[in-house]
């Protein structure tokens, strides 16, 4: 074989090769890489992080979550429904100043019920819904991984604490949630609420969601954004 038909060849399977790389690339699309991470921000890292560093087994985990979960259409909510679920809230967090571990476990049942109610699976099967919400709410996500994980320990007889399920703590680091983490739960998971109230598609309702988390009640407290006075106060007692 001559020079030359050897070096047609090489040039021939590098240019088949550089088209197969280029097509499985597209074939990706926004899934791949840069795209990835741009979806899903913060759950990206932590995606990562769960796979000790392997960028590649993380991106397969994600790229799966979209294809179950990337066709979902969020359901409008109406504003009767709005209100009980804004109004269930703001009871949550009042409760907490006496009974933050009861606040805790009302606010993950409730955050299970708002997104049920907006069309992602239901709070029975937590893992999957958690999977959905990551790819439609990945900035907010992790307010509700963690309220379900603080809202799962329990007080034992011994005065230990028990998650219920093998390998699950209050924070993440052995350690039973105190007062101020069940506080700190309740504040990040609040942000997915917000979100999942607000992205209604209903857009006088939506005002009407704003202006009710924008009005101030007479002792300083907002009606549905902020925690009632004790609780910035960190006045709660411990459960």
């Amino acid at each position: 074989m001559s020079t030359g038909v050897i070096i047609a060849l090489i040039v021939v399977v590098a240019a088949v090769i550089a088209v197969a790389a280029v097509l499985a690339v597209r074939a990706r699309g926004p899934h791949g890489g840069h795209g990835l991470k741009r979806r899903f921000g913060p759950e990206y890292d932590r995606a990562v992080a769960r796979h000790d560093g392997d960028v590649k087994a993380a991106e397969r985990e994600l790229d799966t979550l979209v294809e179950r979960h990337g066709g979902l259409r969020e359901r409008p909510l109406e504003p009767a429904e709005r209100e009980r679920f804004e109004a269930r809230w703001t009871a949550a967090q009042e409760r907490f100043v006496d009974s933050p571990r009861e606040a805790v476990v009302e606010a993950d049942q409730l955050l299970a019920e708002v997104a049920g109610a907006r069309g992602f699976p239901d709070g029975g099967q937590y893992e999957e819904q958690l999977g959905a919400l990551s790819v439609h709410h990945p900035n907010q996500v992790h307010g509700y991984r963690r309220i379900h994980r603080v809202a799962r320990v329990r007080a034992t007889g011994d005065g230990t604490r028990d998650t219920g399920t093998a390998g699950v703590s209050g924070t993440g680091d052995g350690r039973a949630p105190g007062t101020e983490d069940m506080r700190s739960a309740m504040v990040e998971a609040r942000a997915l609420f917000d979100d999942l109230l607000g992205h209604a598609d209903h857009e006088p309702g939506r005002r009407h969601a704003q202006e009710r988390r924008q009005s101030v009640s007479q002792d300083g407290s907002r009606s549905g954004h902020h925690l009632p006075r004790g609780f910035h106060r960190h006045q709660a007692k411990e459960g």
